[in-house]
């Protein structure tokens, strides 16, 4: 619980014919990870002499591919399935409401899978590229006859066949419009250039612009349209349209409607095919991956020509279970070796061991930086007061039972697809409970609700403890809470160094401050009781000149100011103060104006009133929730953590069949 789990790394030899079977048995298994030994042979050359990298399995290529059209497929249905639904609808497909149950397949070797994935797509695929082509197509004209309606509308005022004005052999004529501020420079210009220039100019419908139509010899072609570009000429492209643009717009207006009816009735076909066959993709699809992950993982091993080697790191505990595991699929044809590991192996990939209520939390230990092996593991300590700062910080029973409603509810809804949000599930149940009874004891329900809405005092409230009534309470029991947490990991930073025998760094970083803080302590003790008196002065003054001097052995005279350092990691737990009046602040800000806007404001006032109080409690709520839940995460990561944290390297991740749509039998 206190520590990763101990780890070896396991070597084994079996010959080719069982390397299959092999793989297949410790994928499913999920205990080991898989190293890659591959480019061993590059560093050793004894290794070499006796092993080459293996080769890749030979289906690695046809899986892939298989896998790859798999995947398009299936992300086409489920963009159709999903086409025109509801919030309702998507809601239920983020909660993964109408994932279809897990269906009970049997374990098929490569060929097998190979022929079931190439079966199910030459049944799917066919009947899908006709309805994507036709699709392509619809979009591709549908987006044609979009660009020329456009230009069309430009040209509305137009009152002529576009038609003849498409270029001739001898003649060049250029359709556009420009600035209406440059329109008569650019006919000047024009006029200037020559005299075999025809220049016709119509209102355009935005008020900025005319609109240019330049009939000139096709010889004088790139001279005019370099007088045009230099006026910002907006060229239309005409020699697709035929009709007036009126007629045009209504003509295209009219096609479209009857290529978005045949978009709908290929959407609909469409539909009806991924509802037909989306489950069996889905299924070949994890089959495909997961048989993608075995062929790829043989190119990790070393081999002779008859047999390979696999290297593995596997859990001290998964020891016997593995080694029987590989002995059952070889029968027995195998060498296993379990190889010892050192304590302070920084290569060797971290596993968090911890179990029932705390597991959840490794996430929020994982997320500041991977443990290091055989490290102490702190999960334990987030688990127990993280939730507690959370409650610390919103101290509101209402807000605190929403919070664990939300937990419930990514729990239930979460716990076979996505196991992050679980876990912030399970950490959002205990932060919200722990809210509803620092709430209830403080006197936070939505503020202060109960007295000044209904008249009505909780039984519940202790107080000694009522925030607005006694904060200094409250801060005292901050700091308390400051000085424990912030000792805890001083000792956690001692034990940490000891056994990696750095006993400068445990006298200057968690010695030291025990000792300062019992030199504090006789100092007041002999302040505050005269029976103590001279006695507890002298040693608490000796005391904490000791602690100076153990400072300045360790890091030198600067490391005197480490002592200010030391104060704010535990002054900054006067943040729980802040925050937990912040809550109730802004809370019952949210009632006072509630009833000025009740009472102020005839006929709409209760209305209002109830726009004021349900919106105001939201926001509050929210930021109140995220104002809590980061400054929990920032007691622990900068005071906490900081005082013992060693980070590791590697994550252990397990060689494991990834399973949501299939079982095995």
């Amino acid at each position: 619980m206190f520590q990763t789990a101990r780890m070896r790394k396991i070597k084994i030899v079996t010959h080719d014919s069982y390397v299959s079977d092999t793989v297949k048995a410790l994928h499913n298994e999920g205990i080991v990870q898989i190293e890659d030994i591959s480019d061993r042979v590059q560093h050793d050359p004894e290794v070499a002499e006796l092993l080459g990298p293996s080769k890749p399995h030979p289906l690695t290529g046809k899986v892939s591919s298989l896998l790859m059209k798999t995947t398009g497929i299936s992300e086409l249905f489920g963009d159709a399935l999903s086409e025109d639904s509801g919030i309702k609808d998507k809601l239920r497909g983020f909660l993964n409401l109408d994932k279809p149950p897990a269906r009970i397949v049997k374990e098929l070797g490569y060929d097998e899978l190979i022929e079931k994935a190439e079966d199910i797509l030459s049944n799917v695929e066919t009947q899908s590229r006709v309805i994507e082509e036709r699709f392509s197509a619809l979009d591709s004209e549908k987006n044609e006859l979009k660009a020329n309606r456009c230009t069309a509308n430009k040209l509305i005022n137009l009152d002529m066949d576009l038609s003849n004005l498409k270029e001739s052999k001898y003649t060049y004529i250029a359709v556009g419009r420009v600035d209406v501020e440059f329109s008569s420079e650019v006919k000047d210009k024009l006029k200037n250039f020559n005299d075999q220039s025809t220049i016709f100019e119509v209102p355009d419908n935005n008020e900025n612009y005319n609109i240019i139509i330049v009939v000139t010899l096709k010889k004088y072609k790139e001279e005019v349209y370099s007088i045009l570009r230099k006026y910002n000429f907006d060229k239309f492209d005409v020699d697709n349209l035929e009709g007036t643009p009126k007629q045009i717009v209504s003509d295209i207006t009219s096609k479209i409607k009857s290529i978005n009816k045949e978009l709908c009735s290929s959407k609909k076909e469409l539909k009806e095919l991924a509802e037909k066959w989306d489950n069996d993709l889905l299924i070949v699809k994890e089959q495909l991956e997961n048989g993608k992950e075995r062929t790829e993982v043989s190119s990790s091993f070393l081999e002779t020509r008859d047999a390979k080697l696999i290297e593995a790191w596997v859990p001290l505990r998964d020891v016997d279970s593995t080694k029987s595991l590989i002995e059952k699929t070889t029968d027995g044809y195998c060498v296993f070796d379990v190889e010892d590991i050192g304590d302070d192996d920084e290569e060797v990939p971290v596993l968090q061991d911890n179990i029932g209520y705390a597991k959840p939390y490794e996430l929020l230990v994982e997320m500041y930086a991977p443990v290091r092996y055989n490290s102490i593991d702190p999960t334990i300590f987030v688990a127990i007061v993280f939730p507690f700062l959370f409650g610390f910080c919103l101290t509101d029973a209402v807000y605190g039972i929403i919070v664990s409603i939300l937990g419930v509810g990514l729990v239930l809804f979460m716990k076979d697809f996505n196991k992050t949000l679980k876990s912030f599930g399970y950490i959002f149940i205990a932060c919200g409970l722990w809210s509803v009874f620092l709430g209830l004891i403080t006197n936070g329900l939505l503020g202060d609700f109960p007295e000044r809405m209904i008249g009505y005092r909780l039984p519940t409230v202790i107080p000694q403890l009522e925030a607005f009534v006694h904060p200094d309470t409250i801060l005292l029991i901050a700091i308390a809470v400051g000085i424990i947490y912030t000792n805890i990991g001083f000792l956690l930073g001692l034990i940490n160094n000891l056994r990696y025998g750095n006993k400068k760094e445990a006298i200057g970083s968690q010695i030291v401050w025990f000792v300062l803080e019992a030199g504090i302590i006789c100092l007041a003790l002999g302040f505050l009781m005269p029976s103590v008196g001279m006695i507890g002065m002298i040693l608490g003054g000796i005391l904490v000149v000791l602690s100076l001097l153990m400072l300045i052995y360790a890091n030198g005279v600067y490391g005197i100011m480490d002592v200010f350092g030391f104060l704010g990691d535990v002054l900054s737990y006067a943040r729980l103060l802040a925050l937990c009046l912040a809550t109730g602040g802004i809370a019952m800000t949210v009632n006072i104006l509630t009833q000025l806007v009740g009472d102020m404001i005839p006929y709409v006032g209760i209305v209002l009133a109830i726009f004021v109080f349900i919106f105001g409690h939201i926001a509050n709520f929210l930021f109140q929730v995220l104002g809590a839940f980061v400054n929990s995460l920032r007691l622990h990561y900068v005071e906490f953590f900081s005082q013992f944290y060693t980070s590791g390297e590697n994550k252990f991740e397990a060689f494991k069949a990834k399973r949501c749509f299939t079982k095995i039998k």
